[in-house]
């Protein structure tokens, strides 16, 4: 097996760490920082049709993360799978675990999908939106709209997730940025539709915004238009993803045959998905109560913590981009037997993601105003920036020992040990922080700062624990059976 695909793809278990380190995170801290111009340019655009739109994306997010994260679970078994096969040197079962994997995961999508459209307004009501409201009403229509392309958006991540466990980290980029690229290009018109569309100014076409609305008279989807052309962009990106990975280019070769699920397998992917999609799943559902907590103060809080979510939400795929990275590099190496570089690769980029953090968060706690303050224009939106820059100024300290945790997530997985990152994940959100912002809440009766308090608190008591039990090195016999499996 050899060709352009396989030259993309990086071997971790032998030689020096740092550099094949760097190739393999690079790209996908790239992805991870090309995912948050996604969200940027939609939460950019949104605020301008008004705090009402933002407050909807807050509580429609929610609900999109954790559809995504029962479908994600699923795709980070194909990762440490392929990854766990690729050490071992078993090509043959790296292609039958991206058939399985892609048949399985695109079954569970037209699942989602189905069920997320029907119930999506009572999922908006029950995050804390009062039913009837222009906030409930656009919600609906944006998670409605996100729920029609699910399949698509599945297909995009899985494709990023079965190339990642095989080390080829740069495809999956180029994608991204042709998906973004489209996204960024398609928001301002499908959300505020040509009539007085800034867009037009700003490329020196001031006056064909006119034109172009008395020739169509469209005026924008509004906030659904986000969603529109977030699927939009999602679906392109899988298509040649799709196309590539048939095309026998980027090294992986399946036939048709391993698209036929084989219980066997079927049962390991699940094994290892289950728990990492209660993982990321259990997460989304505890920024859902942190939400209706923020909702007792008002819109404006609710707005404010979308804001503030977005700038947390950079951090924190930073880090997942160096924790994806860990995956591979624990994946491999235990895969190939090589435990003790397993581990140092882990302590190697716990220690990168923590300084760099650590420097960065200075910056945000210092200028916390003025970031808040970019996504929201007019007099009306001033509680809104005060509250935004108390919750970076309150949680932002707190980035380093975000950074480092998910390390340690991603170290757990990589091995197998989807069950220990699990109950790592549930311990920092509901143990510790949903408990903590509640009392905060209902006893010192300080409002949304509670809930900013508990997020940063439990920043710090996670990484510590966790940081123990991975010195006791236990994590490293959750490695999967490498061994061949019976032919189709």
């Amino acid at each position: 097996m050899s060709g352009a695909g396989e030259s993309r793809a990086v071997d971790v278990t032998d030689g020096d760490l740092l550099k094949p380190i760097a190739f393999l995170a690079i790209p996908l801290v790239l992805t991870q920082l090309l995912q948050v111009a996604y969200n940027v340019a939609d939460t950019f655009w949104v605020g301008r049709v008004g705090s009402d739109a933002v407050a909807a994306i807050s509580f429609a997010f929610p609900i999109i993360f954790l559809v995504i994260s029962v479908g994600g679970g699923f795709t980070v078994a194909g990762t440490i799978l392929i990854a766990q096969h690729k050490g071992a040197d078993n090509h043959e079962e790296v292609d039958h675990v991206v058939g399985q994997t892609i048949s399985f995961v695109l079954l569970v999508s037209i699942v989602a999908s189905i069920v997320g459209y029907v119930f999506t307004p009572q999922l908006i009501a029950l995050i804390g939106a009062e039913a009837g409201s222009p906030v409930h009403g656009m919600a609906v229509s944006y998670t409605r709209a996100w729920f029609l392309g699910t399949v698509t958006v599945f297909a995009f991540f899985m494709f990023q997730a079965l190339l990642r466990g095989w080390g080829d980290t740069r495809t999956p980029l180029y994608l991204m940025t042709i998906s973004v690229v489209l996204n960024v290009a398609l928001d301002p018109f499908l959300i505020l539709g040509f009539e007085n569309n800034p867009v037009f100014h700003v490329l020196g076409l001031g006056g064909l915004e006119s034109t172009f609305y008395a020739a169509t008279g469209f005026a924008g989807f509004g906030v659904q238009g986000a969603a529109i052309a977030t699927v939009f962009s999602r679906a392109v990106g899988a298509a040649v993803g799709i196309w590539l990975l048939f095309s026998g280019q980027l090294g992986i070769r399946p036939s048709l045959s391993q698209f036929r699920l084989r219980f066997e397998t079927v049962k390991t992917i699940v094994r290892l998905g289950i728990p990492a999609g209660i993982e990321q799943s259990t997460r989304a559902l505890g920024l859902t109560v942190l939400t209706a907590f923020v909702a007792i103060a008002g819109a404006d809080a609710v707005a404010a913590y979308g804001i503030g979510s977005r700038v947390y939400a950079v951090f924190t795929l930073l880090s997942l981009g160096i924790a994806q990275a860990t995956e591979v590099v624990v994946g491999q190496n235990l895969g190939a037997k090589k435990s003790d570089r397993a581990r140092r690769g882990v302590l190697l980029n716990a220690g990168l993601v923590g300084g760099a953090f650590a420097a960065v968060s200075v910056v945000v706690y210092a200028f916390a105003p003025e970031i808040i303050g970019v996504f929201l224009t007019g007099d009306e939106s001033s509680d809104v920036v005060r509250m935004g820059a108390e919750f970076l100024m309150i949680v932002g300290p707190t980035f380093a020992f975000l950074g480092v945790f998910q390390i340690l997530m991603g170290a757990f997985r990589g091995s197998g040990s989807t069950r220990i990152a699990m109950g790592f994940s549930i311990l920092s959100l509901w143990v510790i922080q949903i408990p903590i912002a509640f009392g905060l809440i209902q006893w010192a009766g300080i409002g949304e700062t509670g809930v900013w308090y508990a997020m940063a608190v439990s920043n710090v008591v996670s990484v510590l624990v966790a940081g123990l039990w991975f010195l006791r090195g236990t994590w490293t016999s959750g490695v999967i059976d490498t061994s061949p499996a019976p032919a189709d």
